[in-house]
């Protein structure tokens, strides 16, 4: 994983003025790359690997908009948490008014205190 040093730039942080290291994503995977990889990798075909991919796409969207967490395979826990502003009196709450956003959560699988989600990550300093 690369990564660089920036400096909080934020002056209502307490970390305001600190260094700290950035991940650095140079390159986005594309489905048809990932099917390619995949099926490079096993006996299955590109049209199959897309149908299954599609699907379970499809079925982990409906799960997540419906309010479900969603357990995935060696990645961990899927879930859609709500962002809102607060009020003094719950009676006054209105979703649209107060309701900024969902933000997707994951929290990676855990074997006996491990998470192979992090594991063997290679860090790498980008120059620059």
């Amino acid at each position: 994983m690369k990564y660089k040093i920036v400096q909080e730039k934020k002056p209502t942080l307490k970390t305001f003025g600190l260094y700290k290291a950035v991940a650095v994503h140079s390159y986005t995977i594309t489905p048809d790359e990932i099917i390619s990889e995949m099926q490079a990798n096993t006996t299955l075909k590109r049209s199959d690997i897309l149908a299954v991919l599609e699907e379970y796409s499809e079925t982990v969207l409906r799960h997540l908009k419906r309010g479900d967490r969603v357990r995935m395979r060696s990645l961990g826990l899927a879930k859609l948490e709500i962002e809102s502003d607060k009020v003094p009196d719950a009676s006054d709450f209105t979703a649209c008014k107060h309701i900024r956003g969902v933000r997707l959560h994951l929290i990676p699988e855990s074997e006996k205190g491990s998470q192979p989600l992090y594991e063997d990550i290679k860090y790498e300093k980008i120059k620059g």
